[in-house]
């Protein structure tokens, strides 16, 4: 009697299982893959966050279909704070009055939503038909296909590839357009790879889709986590560049290579004596500028849809805040905000209070941003002096968010590694294959992790896999 597109596996996975027999143990687990800030240890202005919840004007009832004027208006001045840190957009839109002004994003084109997920159900339902196909990368969070089963839409892989840095596969993505294509979405930076859509990828998405018609869908949650930016000046920084470490470099390719005769598959750079090398601070291929950490909301090439919201931006996942930003071509951007404004007035799911809230709850991201930079930049100085004294393992690059990724010797699958470490060492990763990547051998290990868990989480793991 139920829908085929809720006929999904609800069964427990075995790792799920095994973590659920080992705290009924009652053994300390230590959790290597936090991804509530709420529960990181971060400080928050409990009583400014409680002050703004208090406003009268929550009494009124105002319904506007795109959400109440002053909180949208709060949205566009994030965006123009962005700018005038340095955080351009992607089309390098600013002001005329000066870069100090920021990027000009019309308060008319933000919809805002209690969720990037409602975010893309809207999009989704925007563009496509039963049937109809979005490009989406993978490695990614899994969360695209729950969302793809319950708008009818089929979801078509394009790969990242890792090549000293990972990058958009163009050449998949001209392979796997077809006619019932209607959107290509990226995730910038990407979750769990770290990595941002650069200046030369922005071109040429543009040019991709402006050939097949198609729209840019992109989720940048957590835009503003890039690690070689301060979160006060906008400036250059890089947290861990003093330190020597073994990163992975090789391509996707070269890591897909068949096994040794011992069942391992090479995980970091070797020196001529046989140990791990550590590598200095990697000068990757692909940009690694600050422009590199611009927003798509000044996307005119071709119609883009932005995501975003206060779950990352500002720590605050409870509030179920978020919104979509539309740019592109001007009669068809205003065609789209027509139609999403009856999607969205249909449902009018964004609350009063946390609407007259937002100006405050989005001034928070100043300091929680601070807080969070200092943890990812501390957990991965950390997991670089472990790496270093270690020759199993290496870990990918990184340019941003909340994660990293852990290269690992193939003995068994991702799956069964992740279990041994729960049953073995109470310590929780994430297995690669939860994110797709393209075979096994990778762990995914969240950076917000308290430091002293994380510390001895990954010495734990370490002492497991070079055992």
């Amino acid at each position: 009697m139920f829908s085929e597109r809720t006929n999904w596996k609800l069964a427990r996975n075995r790792f799920t299982q095994a973590l659920e027999e080992v705290r009924a143990g009652g053994a300390r687990v230590l959790d290597l893959t936090v991804s509530n800030p709420t529960r990181a240890g971060l400080r928050y202005d409990e009583a400014a966050i409680l002050r703004a919840l208090a406003s009268p004007r929550t009494l009124d009832y105002d319904p506007q279909s795109k959400g109440l004027l002053a909180a949208r208006e709060a949205v566009a001045g994030y965006y123009r704070d962005r700018s005038g840190r340095g955080g351009r957009d992607v089309a390098g839109n600013v002001a005329s009055q000066g870069m100090s002004d920021g990027i000009v994003v019309d308060p008319e084109r933000i919809v805002l939503t209690t969720s990037t997920s409602e975010g893309y159900s809207f999009v989704f339902r925007l563009l496509c038909n039963a049937g109809d196909e979005l490009l989406v990368p993978k490695p990614s969070y899994p969360l695209f296909e729950f969302l793809a089963d319950l708008q009818d839409v089929r979801l078509v892989p394009y790969p990242l590839i890792y090549d000293h840095g990972w990058q958009m596969d163009f050449p998949s993505l001209e392979r796997v357009v077809t006619e019932r294509t209607r959107g290509v979405v990226v995730v910038h930076p990407n979750n769990p790879t770290g990595s941002f859509v650069s200046e030369g990828e922005v071109d040429s998405l543009n040019a991709f889709c402006g050939e097949h018609g198609l729209a840019v869908i992109a989720d940048e949650v957590f835009l503003d986590y890039g690690l070689d930016v301060d979160p006060d000046t906008g400036n250059g920084r890089v947290g861990t560049a003093a330190l020597g470490r073994p990163v992975e470099r090789r391509s996707t390719a070269q890591m897909l290579q068949k096994s040794s005769p011992q069942g391992l598959k090479p995980a970091s750079s070797v020196a001529p004596d046989g140990t791990a090398e550590a590598v200095p601070f990697p000068k990757p291929i692909r940009e690694t500028s600050l422009r590199n950490r611009r927003s798509f909301v000044g996307n005119e090439a071709v119609l883009t849809f932005t995501l975003s919201g206060l779950s990352k931006i500002a720590a605050l996942p409870q509030m179920k805040v978020a919104w979509m930003v539309t740019s592109g071509p001007g009669e068809l951007a205003g065609e789209a905000m027509g139609r999403l404004e009856v999607i969205a007035d249909t449902y009018l799911s964004m609350n009063a209070p946390i609407q007259w809230a937002m100006p405050a709850l989005l001034e928070q991201r100043k300091e929680i941003q601070r807080q969070l930079l200092e943890r990812v930049r501390g957990n991965l100085a950390e997991l670089d002096r472990q790496l270093a004294g270690q020759k199993a393992c290496s870990r990918l690059e990184v340019d941003g968010g909340w994660y990293a990724v852990l290269r690992v010797p193939v003995t068994r699958s991702d799956e069964e590694l992740a279990i041994e470490l729960v049953r073995e060492k109470a310590v929780v990763v994430h297995p690669g294959h939860f994110y797709d990547f393209p075979g096994d051998g990778y762990l995914v290990l969240s950076l917000i992790t308290a430091e002293d868990d994380f510390r001895d989480g990954m010495g734990r793991v370490f002492a497991f896999l070079n055992s």
